[in-house]
């Protein structure tokens, strides 16, 4: 029997917990995911460039300064190369 005082003491109870609130977060993950790809072929089907709308996604998360200063080497770059 695990002695109620050790801190390492694992009981069956507490784990079950853990692990099954584990498996609820990944199964509503999925759920989260498959929204997602409803709503991109809904998107999809209105016309709009699902590859465009995930690119914006990810610029809208990004720090507008780090976005400034990359958009800003990309210009030098484009530049340089004849492409602006």
């Amino acid at each position: 029997m695990a002695d109620a005082t050790d801190p390492y003491a694992v009981t069956a109870d507490e784990l079950r917990q853990f692990i099954e609130r584990y498996e609820q977060l990944e199964s509503e993950k999925k759920d989260v995911t498959e929204q997602q790809k409803e709503l991109m072929a809904e998107a999809k089907g209105r016309g709009y460039d699902t590859k465009v709308m995930r690119k914006v996604i990810a610029l809208r998360k990004r720090k507008p300064d780090e976005l400034a200063e990359e958009e800003a080497v990309l210009e030098v770059y484009k530049a340089a190369l004849g492409m602006s």
